[in-house]
């Protein structure tokens, strides 16, 4: 019986050595977006991203594919969007990008969204006269 257990102990120890297998590319996930800041580098936009009911700062990242399409060209500072990609450690890698209302937005953006138009309009409203 102690054989049996040091040699599965053995085992263990040496499939935690090797280490967990490779994974494959990652799936694209659906999370949804407001751009926080005026976007200075289209290629890297700050952003407040709703991931599975966490809101997280962080830089969406376009490709060159991305920097083409007619919404990201004309993203501004409150746009609310639906996107798909990857959480990268620079931030999220997008795919794919759809413009939506605020109103579409999960709750936990939509005081955001809402913050920001506001705040936008208040910054916008004396340059009219």
């Amino acid at each position: 019986m102690r054989a049996a257990m040091v040699v599965c102990c053995l085992m263990a120890l040496s499939v935690a050595a090797v280490g967990p297998e490779p994974t494959m590319a990652e799936e694209d996930i659906v999370v949804f977006a407001v751009v926080s800041e005026l976007p200075k580098d289209k290629a890297r936009v700050p952003a407040k991203v709703a991931i599975d009911g966490t809101v997280t700062e962080l830089k969406l990242l376009a490709s060159d594919q991305m920097l083409s399409n007619l919404i990201w060209k004309k993203l501004e500072i409150c746009h609310a969007m639906k996107l798909e990609g990857q959480k990268v450690s620079e931030g999220f890698r997008v795919t794919s990008v759809r413009a939506i209302d605020g109103a579409m937005l999960p709750m936990v953006l939509q005081g955001f969204a809402g913050d920001c138009l506001l705040k936008k309009a208040l910054e916008v409203a004396p340059l009219v006269d």
